[in-house]
């Protein structure tokens, strides 16, 4: 009889698997979409963002220094280098996936594939357990459902495991989905199976028997989540809060809160001891203590409940006195256990940015887009799901308050609106949220079908003979024509998004790639191991690099490129390490690194900050700058913004069509401008070196509003240069002779870039009967083991005054040097 109900059981679930099955794999084919993009014709693999390339780093160290992970990287943020700011979990799984499919010896390419398609292969898995866990809340139909809606899920949560996107979001997805989908399956479970306190003292261990397994599985996904992102405090706050709301809600109804303690104490205490048998996550107090503090509070709950209930109190004293002693807890570790309160500081402004930070395109409110409400970031990241979600969710909090109190389903609402007011603050958590709206919605979607007369309709599979026969002449026109309708009105705006997001993938565009690989190949080798197993140093303490080592300053937007296709050391990356400027008003100057560099007004201000970078007065804190043509337009605001300081870079004129806003004085004197709108023309310490093809861009735009307002007849060529310059910073070659007094002497010669364009390159002053310049080009061509220029004078120097021309040659040696030639 058993095995013939389990054949029963199977066959009724045979629509089911098969829907899931459908669903995943349309899920991996939308993901799978880009990979002509990913995969360039000319063998090159193209990671799109920036944080999937330091992914890459990490997985590469890995083979080849197999098991170890790189804790400590010294191949950026140089001078200091840093310490490892990804959890281990992602990278050491790829690397071990890796390790196989190359049987110990994989090589750069498999390396390279693998990575690409495994961002693709976990979303896609997304849909399994955002089944189970719809399924476990409502019933099968609104898990199917829901497994379908998230696997055509647009926005942030396609974007972040679309082929190529080698980052770590998608699995805190995956992970979080998991750790959900076994606590539902455990309260569930605890409402046919409860457990106590008294079953622990009395050794009535086989009640825990039927629930175990899932508080078990879910204390080892919540620690696989913690092993996978450092900031996974968070949904272990969201889990707390939920213990928190349910113990509040059963010490209303009088319903024991035992089993909330036991959950919740077993799923974090298993956490706890999976981060704490990694040691190098032992310092991180955040994590940490989150964990640790929820293993304390949940039997602290309880125990408030016990004794409230003894004393025949009234219920409503219980939040109260929960509330109580959290105003007590946090008073008494503000001055006790000062980390312990920026611990719930922190958590209270976890997702709160301001200045510079708000530049970060994926941390700004999902609301606000430059400046300005507008709700399409709702419609791009979910679409009518989106919507659907929200009444869903004022349904289910209707329900819960005023009709009936279900566990897993508060459990729901709590988690939704935490989500929520995660992505309102930083719009990357909606990739989180898009689990939430297909459940929600797809909740909706059902009782709206059910409305429809779908809720009579029995499963095809449910008998063994003429189910099917007998399913279709239940079907009526109302049943498809309703069915039709709700999928084509919550699937197929989602699937149109997508469709619309899979036409590539970001990453570096080709003139970074070549910018990058052309560093690797032209400039000196920093003498430092690129697989080295570094030394890890205290943060904020100089890394001892050898003395052949040297910094590369861009924007950080660019440092894991730098770092992972250049093998070239940025000064600063996408954790926005080494970005300089001031991170909030209390700062009463700003920092040396790269926003302050490129904001810079003069050529010295900006020698200043590079030098200080480094604090070793005999060392410079680059060799290097690598600017592109977003720099020079539409990032260069983002650069000002981290130094607190907008003014006047843009300022408004009137023209024909109106006030218009265009960049000012302010602008074209700042050190972006001067080296990449201008090719350094008349900077003496620095050289450009190379450059990329040029590009259609705003360029042009800028050098038409210098001509017109700003160059007093000295006009520049309107035309779009080099999209990636690359310059080197140098000690500049000294060019003394006499000169009458009062003449203006002007020393001059025409560059040759990489691409066959020409620029003169010229400086001017009055000589008071001598002059003296200092010019950073080289005439006689480069040197073995320094920079292998492919930009360089075309002839010698001149210099000229009256009718006076007087012709020089500057060595490589007498510019590096910063020897004095005279005339």
């Amino acid at each position: 009889m058993d095995i013939e109900n389990r054949k029963k059981q199977l066959l009724s679930s045979l629509p089911y698997i098969l829907g899931v099955t459908i669903s995943f794999i349309i899920a991996l084919s939308i993901r799978l979409r880009p990979s002509a993009s990913v995969f360039l014709s000319n063998g090159f693999v193209r990671f799109g963002g920036n944080d999937p390339w330091y992914h890459l780093r990490n997985v590469d160290y890995i083979l080849n220094n197999f098991p170890n992970i790189l804790w400590f990287d010294a191949y950026t943020q140089y001078p200091y280098g840093t310490s490892q700011v990804f959890a281990p979990l992602y990278d050491v799984f790829l690397a071990l996936i890796i390790w196989i499919l190359g049987f110990g010896n994989p090589s750069q390419e498999l390396i390279h594939t693998t990575a690409a398609y495994y961002p693709a292969f976990l979303g896609a898995l997304v849909v399994i357990p955002t089944y189970f866990a719809a399924k476990w809340l409502f019933d099968r139909r609104v898990g199917l459902l829901a497994s379908f809606l998230i696997a055509v899920a647009p926005g942030q949560f396609l974007s972040r495991s679309i082929i190529g996107f080698n980052d770590h979001h998608i699995a805190e997805t995956l992970l979080t989905t998991i750790i959900v989908m076994f606590l539902i399956m455990a309260l569930r479970t605890l409402k046919e199976h409860p457990i106590s306190f008294a079953n622990l003292k009395n050794h009535e261990f086989s009640a825990l028997k039927p629930v175990l397994p899932y508080i078990i599985l879910a204390g080892i996904s919540l620690g696989a989540y913690s092993l996978a992102w450092l900031g996974a405090v968070f949904f272990s706050f969201i889990i707390g809060i939920y213990i928190t709301v349910q113990h509040v809600v059963d010490h209303m109804h009088k319903r024991s809160t035992d089993y909330l303690a036991i959950t919740g104490v077993v799923v974090f205490a298993i956490a706890l001891l999976m981060v704490l048998l990694v040691p190098e996550l032992r310092g991180r107090s955040l994590l940490m203590r989150g964990l640790a503090g929820g293993i304390v509070a949940f039997p602290i709950l309880t125990l408030i409940s016990m004794e409230l209930n003894k004393r025949n109190l009234k219920n409503y004293y219980y939040p109260l006195s929960i509330l109580l002693l959290s105003v007590i807890v946090v008073a008494a570790a503000k001055i006790l256990s000062p980390p312990t309160y920026s611990l719930v500081t922190s958590l209270a402004s976890y997702f709160t940015l301001t200045g510079g930070g708000l530049t970060v395109a994926e941390a700004s409110p999902l609301l606000i887009q430059g400046g300005v409400f507008t709700l399409q970031p709702i419609w791009y990241n979910f679409a009518l799901a989106g919507v659907f979600s929200f009444i869903a969710l004022a349904i289910l909090a209707y329900v819960a308050i005023y009709k009936h109190n279900n566990r897993e389903q508060t459990f729901l609402i709590v988690w939704s609106v935490m989500i929520i007011w995660a992505m309102l603050q930083q719009n990357r958590f909606a990739y989180y949220y898009s689990v939430n709206a297909s459940i929600l919605a797809a909740y909706l979607g059902v009782k709206v079908l059910d409305f429809a007369g779908w809720k009579d309709v029995d499963n095809p599979f449910k008998e063994a003979t003429d189910g099917i026969g007998r399913w279709f002449k239940q079907i009526k026109p109302l049943h498809v024509v309703s069915l039709i309708i709700m999928v084509l009105i919550l699937a197929y705006p989602s699937y149109d998004i997508a469709d619309q997001q899979t036409r590539g993938t970001g990453g570096p565009n080709g003139y970074w790639i070549e910018a990058t690989m052309w560093l690797n190949s032209n400039t000196p080798d920093p003498g430092l191991d690129y697989y080295e197993s570094y030394d890890v140093i205290d943060s904020g303490e100089l890394y001892p690099y050898p003395d052949t080592a040297y910094g590369v300053m861009s924007w950080w937007d660019y440092g894991h490129w730098i770092e992972v296709i250049g093998h070239r050391i940025p000064n600063a990356n996408p954790f926005q390490q080494g970005v300089g400027g001031r991170r909030n008003s209390i700062d009463e100057e700003n920092q040396p690194g790269a926003s302050t560099f490129f904001t810079a007004q003069s050529e010295g201000e900006a020698t200043a900050v590079l030098e200080a970078v480094h604090p070793d007065p005999d060392k410079a804190g680059a060799r290097y700058v690598v600017s592109d043509v977003e720099m020079a337009t539409g990032k260069f605001y983002a650069m000002a913004a981290w130094t607190l300081d907008t003014n006047d870079y843009y300022v408004g004129v009137q023209t024909d069509q109106g006030t218009q806003t265009v960049p000012g004085e302010r602008y074209f004197n700042s050190m972006e401008s001067r080296l990449h709108i201008f090719d350094g023309n008349g900077l003496e310490q620095y050289r450009l070196v190379h450059e990329t093809p040029a590009a259609s861009t705003a360029e042009i735009g800028y050098k038409q509003v210098y001509n017109v307002l700003f160059s007093n007849g000295n006009n520049i060529e309107e035309s779009n240069t080099g999209y990636v310059k690359i310059f080197e910073y140098v000690e500049g070659a000294t060019i003394a002779g006499e000169a009458p007094e009062g003449e203006i002497v002007t020393i001059s010669t025409t560059i040759k870039t990489s691409t066959g364009r020409t620029f003169l390159y010229s400086q001017s002053m009055v000589s008071d009967g001598a002059f003296e310049f200092v010019v950073p080009y080289s005439t006689l061509g480069s040197l073995a083991g320094e920079t292998q220029f492919d930009t360089m004078p075309v002839s010698q120097y001149a210099v000229t005054y009256g009718d006076v021309v007087e012709k020089v040659d500057v060595a490589e040696r007498d510019v590096l040097d910063g020897n004095v030639i005279e005339l």
